[in-house]
C-alpha cells in the first residue's frame, strides 16, 4: 500500500473519518498475516514499539510490506495503515478489503492528504500506531526514496514519537509488478525519533535499518545447504526416481524418507521431487510385478511372511485394487508388487490402481514436507537436528510396523 506523503490540499475535500479502533480486530489481522507470511517463507521481527502511540515510518517496495508490518507489530497498538486513496479506495471491494484486512485509512495523493493524516491525531494520543510509507509509492530498485513531510507533521501535531522501521524480503516475496514467491520477511524496529525530527532524519534512519536488515546473513545449517544444492540440481529428480524405483524392487527405505529430507531443505523443489518419486515407484512396481510373474523374486528386507499372506488374501478378493490398502497398512509397496506378479494380476490394471494409490500418498507427503519446510524456514539453522529427529522417528515407526506384522 502506498500513501502517507502528505500532499497538497485539494479543493472541497472532506477528510474521511479515522478508522474505528479494535484490539480484537488487530489481533485477528496480526494472526492472519502471521500465518500467511509463515506459509510463504516466514516472518521475523527485531525490536519493539514504544508503549504509547507512535507514527511508524517504513521503506516501501512491495504490497507485502503492509502484511509484514501487520504481522510484526503488537496488536495492543491497533496499527492503522495509511493507504493511497486513489488506488485502495477507488472501488467498493478494494475499500472493504483494505479496511477489513489492513485497518487501512485513505490518504489522498492528489489533494487533501494532510487533512487525512491529521484525522488520526486522536487515535495516536489514545495509544494507536499509525503506519505510513512516506515515500508515497513503492520503489522498484530497493533504494529508499525521499520522504514526504506528512508523517512528521502528524507526529508533531499529536506529540508522539516517530518510529523508523526497516523491512527486507518483501521485494522478493511480492515484487512490484511481479508474482508471489517464497521468501523470509524480516522487520527491524528502530529507536524512536522525537516528533521534531525532519524527513531527512527519518529517511536516514529507515534506510540504515533497511540496509542492515537486508545485509544480515540468514543463519543456516551447512548440511541443509548441501542437501538443497543436490535436491535443486539436475541430479535431484533422477535421485528421487532411482530411490523410489529401488524401494519398489528391494531397497528397504521408502521414498517418503527422501522427501522428508529434501522437501524440507528446499520446499520449492517438492512438487518435482514428489512426481519423480511417484514415477520411480510406479516403474519399479511394474518391473517387480513382471519379474515375479516370471518366477524371479528379489530380496525384500524388513518384510514378513504375515505381510505377504495378508497381501495375497487381499489380491484374491480385490485383484489390482487391493493396492489401495498399501498407503495405510504399513506393508511395503514391493510386497504388493511382487505378490501381484505371482497372482498374475494384469500389468495395465496394476499400473492404473497403483498410480492412484501411490500418487495420493506420495504427493500428499511431499506437499506436507514442503509446508513444514516453509513453516520451519526461520529455524533452518537447526536442520541437522531435524534430520536426527526424522531418522529416529522413521526408525521407530519402521520397527513398530515390522513388529506389528511379525
Amino acid at each position: 500500500m502506498g500513501g502517507g506523503g502528505g500532499g497538497p490540499l485539494g479543493p472541497g475535500a472532506t477528510p474521511p473519518p479515522a478508522v474505528s479502533p479494535s484490539r480484537l480486530g488487530a489481533a485477528l489481522r496480526r494472526a492472519l498475516w502471521w500465518v500467511v507470511l509463515t506459509v510463504t517463507g516466514g516472518v521475523r521481527r527485531h525490536g519493539q514499539l514504544p508503549p504509547r502511540g507512535c507514527v511508524v515510518v517504513a521503506n516501501h517496495s512491495s504490497h507485502a510490506d503492509t502484511a509484514a508490518l501487520l504481522a510484526a507489530l503488537d496488536a495492543r497498538h491497533r496499527p492503522a495503515i495509511g493507504a493511497a486513496a486513489d488506488y485502495w479506495f477507488a472501488s467498493p471491494w478494494r475499500r472493504r478489503v483494505c479496511r477489513v484486512l489492513a485497518a487501512g485509512f485513505p490518504v489522498r495523493r492528489t489533494g487533501g492528504g494532510m487533512d487525512d493524516l491529521l484525522s488520526m491525531v486522536e487515535g495516536l494520543r489514545a495509544g494507536r500506531a499509525v503506519v505510513l510509507f512516506p515515500e508515497g509509492t513503492r520503489g522498484a530498485d530497493g533504494a529508499v526514496g525521499a520522504f514526504h513531510r506528512g508523517a512528521l507533521v502528524l507526529a508533531e501535531r499529536a506529540g508522539v514519537p516517530v518510529v523508523p522501521v526497516g523491512i527486507a524480503g518483501t521485494d522478493r516475496l511480492l515484487p512490484k509488478h511481479g508474482r508471489l514467491r517464497s521468501s523470509l520477511v524480516r522487520v527491524r524496529i528502530g529507536d524512536p525519533l522525537p516528533p521534531s525530527a525532519t524527513p531527512e532524519e527519518a529517511r536516514a534512519a529507515v534506510a540504515a535499518l533497511h540496509a542492515r536488515t537486508a545485509a544480515e546473513p540468514l543463519r543456516d545449517a551447512p548440511v541443509r545447504r548441501r542437501v538443497a544444492a543436490v535436491a535443486a540440481s539436475r541430479w535431484g529428480l533422477p535421485l528421487a526416481f532411482a530411490w523410489a524405483c529401488a524401494e519398489a524392487l528391494s531397497w528397504p527405505l521408502m521414498p517418503e524418507l527422501l522427501l522428508g529430507v529434501a522437501c524440507v531443505a528446499v520446499p520449492r523443489a517438492a512438487l518435482g521431487l514428489s512426481v519423480a518419486a511417484l514415477a520411480g515407484s510406479l516403474a519399479g512396481g511394474l518391473l517387480a510385478l513382471q519379474l515375479a510373474n516370471t518366477g524371479l523374486l528379489l530380496p525384500a528386507p524388513l518384510t514378513t511372511d504375515r505381510m505377504r499372506a495378508e497381501v495375497r488374501q487381499e489380491l484374491t478378493v480385490e485383484s489390482a485394487s487391493a493396492v489401495r490398502h498399501q498407503p495405510w497398512n504399513g506393508i511395503p509397496f514391493k510386497v504388493y508388487a511382487t505378490e501381484a506378479g505371482r497372482a498374475d494380476v494384469p500389468a495395465a490394471d496394476w499400473l492404473a490402481q497403483s498410480a492412484q494409490a501411490r500418487g495420493s500418498r506420495t504427493l500428499t507427503v511431499g506437499a506436507a514436507f514442503a509446508a513444514l519446510g516453509l513453516l520451519l524456514r526461520r529455524f533452518r539453522r537447526h536442520y541437522g537436528t531435524y534430520l536426527v529427529l526424522l531418522g529416529a522417528g522413521f526408525a521407530a515407526g519402521l520397527s513398530l510396523i515390522v513388529a506389528g506384522w511379525s
